[in-house]
């Protein structure tokens, strides 16, 4: 008896020669591609318990016919380290898809080699608009394999100035950025709405990560007198300046993105940071009612000193439950899970998720937060 062929029956051969291929003696491997060790260490372990934690449930409720791994992959946040960690995962053929990186200025680097696989990568952190928009540009190799479960820069920068202008009425600005593809970029897509708006930009100076020691900067500011000042960066350097803005005796107010909130914000900063305006990319889970029994099982499951929930665990999570909706319909195949997750239509703790043309969620959520030292927490003001 012959049957004719069908796009129905392809589809159910892929599948079951995917599921047999990964027999249950032959996990099928995600890696998680994140900053393990240095000062954004804590942020990329937080992302790793979440995704394991995804993992742990999937595989205990017998989810599909063969045992997942989570690998975790240490980047340092260091965009040479990041590539080298790319071409790793990609060597190993049973690493299915890539969930990371946290930083922007590894994961647009490491895109292009995940490209060349091409393995699926999707990101629950980098907020830079290059890290999928690059796929777009002539001299792309390979097929668009970014997906993105976080709002971009160029949503969270100019919501940022809009607060700024609009709703503290604050004209005179100066910027800082720590020159990376995130602080650089924030800070310019800041810059794109608030002087339009009538806004003024007193001063704008680039740091390095790493760097200690910013009274000579903050002098120079502090005699132009910003009615606020806003950074572009991550939380060690963001509270080292709000810290010797306070020594200094200013009183600008002070403003920063979403790599800035986290409670390393606090441990760095101390009471200084009380008052600072942080945005934040979605809604802040503590204020998710969706995310709840999210919250439960992973305060339940991590209950270590260090373990505390960070501030894009529950991006990672649901990137991780996309991931297993995109292979429940396509298997554990590298190619057939970038098409699915194209067609992603995800219902979880984020609400719908729907990936346009280049990866990017079309969720575009931002949420004000600030942050209060007397309880280490970050109250949405907007």
């Amino acid at each position: 008896m012959r049957f004719a062929r069908s796009p129905f029956f392809a589809v159910l051969a892929a599948l079951l020669a995917s599921a047999g291929c990964a027999s249950k003696d032959k996990a099928v491997r995600i890696a998680v591609a994140v900053p393990l060790t240095g000062d954004m260490g804590t942020e990329g372990q937080g992302l790793r318990r979440a995704v394991e934690l995804a993992v742990e449930e999937a595989n205990a409720a017998k989810r599909f016919p063969y045992k997942i791994e989570a690998l975790p992959y240490d980047d340092r946040a260091d965009p040479k380290e990041a590539v080298n960690v790319a071409n790793l995962i990609i060597s190993d053929p049973r690493i299915v898809a890539v969930i990371g990186h946290y930083n922007s200025s590894c994961a647009i680097p490491a895109a292009k080699v995940y490209a060349r696989a091409p393995i699926p990568f999707v990101t629950p952190a980098a907020t830079n608009p290059d890290v999928t928009r690059q796929q777009l540009s002539p001299d792309w190799r390979g097929p668009l394999v970014v997906f993105r479960v976080v709002p971009t820069d160029d949503v969270q920068g100019p919501y940022a100035a809009q607060f700024v202008y609009r709703n503290l009425g604050k004209k005179r600005i100066s910027l800082l950025h720590d020159k990376t593809s995130y602080g650089q970029g924030l800070t310019e897509e800041f810059k794109e709405t608030f002087v339009p708006l009538g806004g003024q930009i007193l001063s704008e100076d680039g740091i390095s990560v790493g760097d200690k020691d910013f009274k000579a900067l903050l002098t120079r500011l502090k005699q132009v007198n910003p009615e606020a000042v806003y950074f572009g960066g991550l939380y060690t350097e963001a509270g080292l300046i709000v810290k010797q803005m306070r020594e200094l005796g200013m009183k600008s107010l002070f403003l920063s993105g979403d790599g800035s909130k986290t409670t390393g914000f606090f441990d760095v900063a101390g009471d200084a940071a009380d008052g600072a305006y942080l945005s934040m990319v979605g809604t802040p889970v503590e204020a998710l009612p969706s995310a709840r029994e999210f919250v439960a099982h992973y305060k339940k499951r991590w209950q270590g000193s260090s373990e505390e929930l960070k501030p894009f665990d529950h991006f990672a999570y649901e990137a991780a439950q996309i991931l297993f909706e995109a292979l429940e319909r396509a298997g554990p195949d590298r190619e057939r899970l970038i098409d699915a997750l194209r067609r992603t239509k995800h219902s979880g703790l984020l609400g719908t998720t729907v990936f346009d043309a280049k990866g990017d969620t079309l969720n575009k959520t931002i949420t004000m937060t600030q942050a209060r030292a007397r309880d280490r927490s970050f109250p949405a003001v907007n």
